[in-house]
């Protein structure tokens, strides 16, 4: 079902807005609930939305997006010590020294395509995680990252006569601290624009274009059209959506380090695109959130967690399950990932998604029979003579 009528735009955005603000109840149940974790799904659920506008889209994979995330953590910081502790100048100069740095990445990656394309993108983020780390240290502070501290100049703050506050600083919004789940209702707010700008480029024409050269760009450049601007601006926008989670980050733990720029967290997102739904809506978000649950809670579980779980079975049969699953928990939560990954690329190429879609087909089908089980008779139709 195409969502281009604004009804239909309407009513996605408030459904989606419901399901993201009310988290902290619905999350309850899978113990996925305390602030810290839902605001890594808002953010990762932003860094995947925005990976996808390049990757689902255009079919364009880069290996160096986490650039990006680092490059909006690092501008966000640097606002807190040198402007204000206030969070929204943070968070637009993250997106916007992103965007520029992304424009200037784009420039150079979009002269390629395919797998070249996706090298070039590869290098030129270590060659910027590795100057983080080195000759960039009087702006990065190497690897040991940028924290906030009380000797800070924060001029605006200053100019406005705030008092800083004794101990550690923290971030705010107009005074309140986006700590805890104000933080998270601040990066959900966030998800929330950051879903209603993708679903508007998915409906306009301009996303139509970027289909279109998914879909064959050759035939596209027999027809005359130039698709470099449109993806030049597709790695831009993305860029910019890399940079607003990699701001949202800082807001809300203030610490901004090299290591998120390493190419893991480039795999990490297309991982989490390519699980839920490459070119889909809902799909980067569901990857992200189901990665992020994998490794905030999957991984917390332990021998005694099955051992409890399987409490009702028989002694054997309990330590049977227990010995044959605790492999895949715990400090095996990678192995359990991979297996799901494998089979999502098997028997399910277009990520939860399609596996969603195939269920909800199914469910419709069976439903179609059970209204109506003897099947409606077909009368042809009889030929009229003239």
């Amino acid at each position: 079902m195409t969502l281009d009528s604004p009804r239909r735009e309407a009513l996605v955005m408030a459904v989606f807005a419901v399901v993201i603000l009310t988290m902290p109840l619905w999350m309850a149940p899978f113990g996925a609930s305390y602030p810290d974790l839902l605001q890594k799904f808002a953010i990762y659920g932003i860094f995947a939305i925005g990976f996808n506008i390049l990757f689902g889209l255009t079919g364009y994979l880069s290996f160096g997006h986490a650039a990006f995330l680092g490059v909006g953590s690092y501008a966000a910081m640097w606002s807190f010590k040198a402007l204000s502790a206030n969070v929204l100048p943070a968070v637009l100069g993250g997106v916007l020294i992103s965007g520029l740095f992304a424009a200037l990445i784009g420039y150079v990656c979009l002269r390629r395509s395919g797998i070249y394309f996706s090298i070039l993108t590869l290098a030129l983020a270590q060659m910027s995680y590795n100057m983080a780390y080195s000759v960039l240290t009087p702006i990065t502070n190497g690897e040991t990252g940028l924290k906030l501290t009380q000797t800070d100049a924060r001029v605006f703050d200053q100019l406005a006569g705030v008092v800083p506050e004794a101990g550690l600083p923290s971030t705010s919004l107009f005074g309140l601290e986006m700590t805890g789940y104000p933080g998270f209702y601040f990066c959900a707010v966030a998800l929330i624009g950051a879903f209603f700008v993708a679903l508007r480029i998915f409906n306009s024409p301009f996303g139509l274009k970027l289909r279109a050269i998914k879909s064959n760009q050759t035939r596209l450049l027999y027809t005359g059209f130039n698709p470099k601007p449109h993806l030049w601006v597709a790695f831009i926008l993305s860029g910019m959506y890399a940079g607003l989670a990699g701001a949202l980050l800082v807001v809300t733990d203030p610490l901004a380090g090299a290591e998120r720029m390493q190419w893991t967290a480039s795999g990490e997102v297309v991982l989490m695109t390519i699980l839920g739904g490459a070119g889909t809506l809902v799909g980067p978000l569901l990857g992200a959130g189901l990665i992020k649950y994998f490794e905030n809670i999957f991984s917390s579980f332990n021998a005694q967690t099955l051992h409890d779980a399987f409490s009702f079975l028989p002694d054997f049969l309990e330590n049977t399950l227990v010995f044959l699953i605790s492999p895949f928990v715990g400090h095996g939560w990678h192995l359990t990932l991979g297996v799901l990954f494998m089979l999502v690329v098997i028997f399910l190429p277009g990520g939860l998604m399609e596996g969603i879609r195939r269920l909800t087909r199914l469910v419709k089908a069976r439903r179609d029979r059970n209204s109506d089980p003897e099947g409606a008779a077909v009368v042809p139709p009889s030929s009229v003579e003239g």
